[in-house]
């Protein structure tokens, strides 16, 4: 039951989702997609749906090619692959098998943090949570590793989580739903931590979708009617993105769980690089505003 209410509910959120965007593509005379945003959509979302996220190579192409102003970017990122996301919810719900009390759990205390949670983390500086989620990640991905070579007593086969270690998971996805307010990916940091708490890491991908593919449309419906977004840029990493979402989840359902464990490790660090990259050049630019010297205040022209 807890299954079917959530495809059900996922997929009547698609649907207004995507009827809403049609319909603002169609006013704006910006049906006809770009190519160039499908590729990219098509390379994203299939090594998001391995779990590597989508937001921050989408990022680093759209600045490197101007693609939209950097004002649109975050509008460009939730819309754009609000719909492969829905996909990657609807195909691991279904296909991977995880507690669905976990599952529920997790997914609504994310969409909870997001909504309600967003206070608690808004009097830290963007650069603060970026450098602390960072080095968390190195940590994990160290521990997880270990974990890998038998250094540290391995338990990721489960397939649910009972006790203190759902009231873990639970509390952690609450706090990950607000992190996105900061554009910090929920994907990374929810594989390693069911990973080490025990879960199959492949039963941690239905449960990480799940809880983005829930955020995504509901606040991609908001920035759609603004005006700081091209939805010619929308509509092709969506049309691009969910065909490599289909072949990208046949890749992960059929990966040896050694390899996916090993690539649990990979993708954490690249997200922690990613962020902490990001913490050090804004820490930079911060330094060399504050090194700057003021401007001469302008002086009178003489007079005639």
């Amino acid at each position: 039951m807890i299954v079917t209410f959530l495809l059900l509910s996922l997929t009547i959120i698609a649907t207004i989702f995507l009827a809403r965007l049609v319909l603002a593509a169609r006013e704006r005379g910006q049906l006809r997609p770009r190519p160039e945003a499908m590729v990219l959509g098509a390379i994203t979302n299939f090594f998001d749906t391995l779990g590597i996220g989508s937001f921050a190579p989408t990022t680093a192409w759209i600045k490197l090619r101007g693609l939209v102003p950097d004002s649109f970017i975050p509008a460009t990122l939730n819309t754009g692959h609000a719909l492969p996301t829905v996909c990657q919810a609807l195909i691991f719900i279904k296909l991977v098998e995880v507690d669905p009390l976990l599952m529920l759990g997790c997914i609504a205390a994310a969409v909870a943090g997001a909504t309600l949670g967003v206070p608690l983390v808004q009097r830290l500086s963007v650069r603060s949570v970026q450098a602390v989620v960072g080095v968390a990640l190195l940590v994990a991905a160290l521990l997880y590793a270990m974990t890998n070579v038998g250094l540290v007593p391995a338990g990721g086969n489960a397939l649910g989580l009972g006790g203190w270690l759902f009231g873990v998971a639970v509390a952690a996805h609450f706090l990950l739903g607000a992190l996105m307010a900061f554009g910090i990916g929920l994907y990374a940091p929810s594989l390693i931590l069911l990973s080490l708490l025990g879960l199959n890491p492949t039963a941690a991908f239905p449960v990480m979708m799940g809880a983005c593919a829930f955020l995504m449309p509901i606040s991609a419906t908001r920035f759609v009617g603004t005006p700081r977004i091209d939805l010619r840029i929308v509509l092709g990493l969506a049309i691009g993105g969910i065909p490599a979402v289909l072949l990208a989840a046949y890749v992960v359902k059929n990966l040896p769980l050694d390899a996916l464990r090993w690539g649990v490790v990979l993708v954490v660090l690249y997200a922690a690089a990613v962020l902490l990259c990001a913490a050090w050049s804004g820490a930079r630019e911060t330094s060399r505003s504050a090194d700057s010297p003021p401007a001469e205040p302008a002086q009178p022209a003489d007079a005639d």
